[in-house]
């Protein structure tokens, strides 16, 4: 069986080519190719012009002797391949969330002792660390953390005796990167849960169109195949008691049923076969008639509801076909099936259309419900309704009660609906 062909909406813009996706980082997501870890180093080279400061304060005008600068060159090199480390190759590498955290706790002790060294310029480093933070503690710890990173920057400020403007600045900056890092792993969490969600929603509509598409091939190959077996025995008999024209008409009805059943199922494949009562109404009067029973309907019984939407009276619809069926196969000495129409009004001031079918045979003894009727039963329950089934009247016999609510009407429907009894 073949998977349900799936349409695009008109909003919705097409999927970007292998060349465009290799490109195309989505947020929280793996880094699968090099141009995208390409894309990711660029990006985070954007944020690195911070380091401007104290590589220009070793550069050009620090005032380091030779063992200061080479202390703060290796400092950078470290704390820079441990940002690395954590911002971009973190959940490519797999590293486990306690590594994570003892690299932060190596990066904060880097930028201290560098800022304590080295001077002010170094506590630029506290923005990087605060990032850090927020990227690798839990979400509900993320903000707190970042604040206690900038409560360090600040700590570190003064007691390295770094300017108050220098201090408030650095500070304030370390808090905010760390807050926009905090609100960008929630939206990241967040639209992790949307994939998972979408990807959820989907394997269940794909399940949902199987158990749609094997219901509809349930009812429309049980109707039809009972009736072909039927037609085939009398056609059988008539050869046996040689009626040979007899035997060629059930014979041209066989194949008729056969391509009507084909047509059938190539359209419940597609989904847009619905049934409809006056089209159920005459395959029963034929299915019935195969298997001696007499259908008593009023003529105006399919005109019942006039404006009952299509959902719910497809669903009456199909109603009528399996219990049809049902007669067909399992009706022993039925001879009367009897098809009525009426309405009824719940507690709760619904109304609903009631279609019900009743055999006078010998009933339905102590067999279980088959897969038709729980087909049936579901498929009433998507538009609102519900299925009675049981013994008929003076427990003769097995009637079936289907019920779908009337949401539109029309205004002619005010009239007492037909009935046939």
């Amino acid at each position: 069986m073949t998977e349900p062909r799936q349409t695009r909406r008109s909003d919705e813009q097409p999927e970007a080519g292998p060349a465009r996706r290799s490109f195309v980082i989505i947020p929280g997501s793996p880094i699968e190719t090099r141009r995208q870890l390409l894309v990711k180093v660029s990006w985070m080279l954007l944020w690195m012009i911070y380091l401007a400061y104290p590589v220009g304060n070793l550069l050009l005008h620090g005032g380091h002797t030779v063992a200061a600068r080479v202390f703060g060159w290796s400092c950078l090199a470290v704390f820079i391949g441990g940002y690395i480390l954590l911002v971009i190759f973190r959940s490519t590498v797999g590293m486990r969330p306690r590594a994570c955290r003892l690299i932060v706790v190596m990066m904060v002790v880097l930028a201290t002792a560098s800022a304590f060294v080295l001077g002010e310029a170094f506590l630029t480093l506290f923005t990087y660390a605060s990032v850090c933070a927020a990227v690798v503690l839990p979400v509900r710890y993320a903000l707190p953390g970042v604040a206690g990173m900038a409560a360090v920057t600040a700590t570190v400020g003064v007691l390295s005796h770094a300017g108050g403007d220098t201090v408030l600045t650095l500070t304030l900056t370390s808090f905010l990167a760390g807050a926009a890092m905090t609100g960008m792993q929630r939206l990241i969490a967040t639209m992790k849960e949307l994939r998972e969600a979408r990807a959820a929603v989907a394997h269940l509509a794909a399940s949902e169109e199987r158990l749609r598409l094997s219901r509809d091939l349930h009812d429309l190959l049980g109707h039809s195949l009972s009736l072909i077996t039927l037609k085939s025995e009398l056609a059988g008999r008539f050869m046996d008691a040689g009626k040979g024209e007899a035997a060629r008409a059930q014979v041209a009805d066989i194949e008729q049923v056969a391509r009507q059943s084909l047509i059938d199922v190539r359209e419940a494949v597609t989904g847009f076969r619905r049934p409809t009562l006056p089209v159920e109404l005459a395959a029963a009067r034929t299915a019935l008639a195969a298997a001696q029973v007499r259908l008593e309907a009023a003529p105006e019984l399919a005109d019942t509801w006039p404006g009952l939407a299509d959902e719910e009276a497809g669903a009456l619809a199909w109603a009528l076909r399996e219990a049809v069926t049902n007669i067909v196969r399992h009706g022993e000495g039925a001879t009367v099936c009897t098809v009525t129409a009426d309405e009824s009004w719940e507690g709760g001031g619904e109304r609903y259309a009631v279609l019900e079918i009743a055999d006078n045979g010998h009933g339905p003894g102590k067999a279980q419900p088959g897969n038709g009727l729980s087909g049936l039963e579901e498929r009433l329950a998507l538009v609102g309704g519900r299925l009675e089934a049981g013994p008929g009247g003076r427990g003769r016999g097995f009637r079936l009660r289907a019920l779908v609510p009337l949401r539109t009407v029309t205004a002619s429907a005010g009239a007492e609906p037909g009935r046939s009894g």
